[in-house]
This record gives C-alpha cells, structure tokens and sequence, in this order.
C-alpha cells in the first residue's frame, strides 16, 4: 500500500485527470455534431449529448463517464490494496475532475454518470438503489433532473445501511458520500431554480428532452 504523500497525491491527481476527460464533447464531434457546450443545454453530460448529437452518442457519454468513476475507484483499490479510504478519496477526485475538468477551463458535467460509476465500484447494491430511485422519480415526475437530485440525495443514506451486512462503512465512506452528494445536487442549482419557478422542462416520447 502506497505509504508516502506523494504517492497519494499521484493517486489522486491521475483519478481528476481520468475523471476529466470530456467524453460528451469527444463523442458530440465525432458523431458530427458541433460542440455540444454551445447546444441545447450546454451541459456535456449524456442527456444533451444524446439532443444534440443523437441517442448512440449519449449512449456512449454515459457509458465512458460512468466506467471513468469507476475506472479510478478500481485504481485505487489495484494500488492500495482496496484501502476503502483510497478508494473513496480517488472517487471523489474523479466526480471532481468531471464536474471542473481542466480541459475545458473548470467548467464541466454535473457528475450524475461519473457518481453512479464510482458508487458502482465502491458498493453495487448502494449504486443500484440509488439508480432504481432516480428510474421512479423519473417515471412519476419525468424530470432527469429531479431523478438525479433525488438518487445523489438519497446515495449517503444508501451507503450507510448497504455497505455491508449489519456494519456501518468507514467515516471516510460515509463523509466521501455525503461530499459526493453535495457536489451533484451544487451542480444542479441552475434546475433546482427551474423546479421552483415551475419551468423545467419534462422528459417526453419526443425528441424533445429536458435539460438535465
């Protein structure tokens, strides 16, 4: 197990720049489509890639955004002997270098994808909870955005009670997943504004989808 801060330090540094890395613009353009950051919401997660550039593409960005959470989370564990502390801490680099990715001057994702990838590798049945839950609310209200706020809310709670049979998770699990919550929900202040004033728009059938 990496011993030194500078090891960890390296850790973290290569999980922000994995984390960084923007898939939606990369699969906008090669799918044909102008930068993504200048249509529809602007946002270059899956559900504007998928408006923008057509639902291959957004299937793709949210495939490469979710395995990118996990990828440095995977890391971490090959590198620190599955220290959930390491773990964690790399996670969060990621969700980070997602939401402010230096490529394109700090201004990023909202981390939904790149969350869920994380949480997948950390603990599945949290992860998939939390995804069922944004499945419901989605459903039911048919906002993307109130899905996501709603899964990333619920995620530490999750955490808690599904790390592992009759035992709590480390405090750096439960504190990391509280961060992590607080980051995605920040990040989607602009909808929460929109949810308020009644102005969201709502998922449909049509091609016509909401600004998640």
């Amino acid at each position: 197990m990496p011993e030194t801060s500078l090891n960890l330090a390296l850790l973290l540094i290569a999980a922000y720049i994995l984390g960084s890395i923007p898939f939606g613009v990369i699969f906008a353009r090669l799918f044909g489509s102008a930068d993504v950051r200048k249509s529809g919401s602007g946002n270059i997660g899956a559900t504007n890639v998928a408006r923008v550039a057509g639902p291959f593409a957004g299937i793709m960005t949210l495939v490469f955004d979710t395995g990118k959470g996990a990828a440095a989370v995977l890391l971490a564990a090959r590198i620190a002997h599955e220290s959930a502390a390491w773990m964690m801490l790399a996670g969060l680099a990621a969700l980070v270098g997602h939401c402010f990715p230096v490529w394109l001057k700090f201004k990023g994702g909202k981390g939904v994808a790149a969350a869920l990838g994380v949480f997948l590798a950390l603990c599945p049945a949290a992860a998939l909870a939390a995804l069922l839950l944004f499945m419901i609310v989605v459903a039911i209200w048919r906002y993307v955005s109130l899905g996501s706020i709603a899964a990333a809310a619920a995620i530490p709670l999750l955490m808690y009670f599904l790390w592992a049979p009759r035992q709590a998770p480390p405090l750096i699990i439960t504190f990391g997943s509280l961060a992590a919550a607080v980051l995605v929900v920040y990040k989607h202040d602009g909808n929460i504004q929109r949810l308020v004033r009644g102005e969201e728009p709502k998922i449909s059938l049509s091609r016509k989808k909401d600004a998640a």
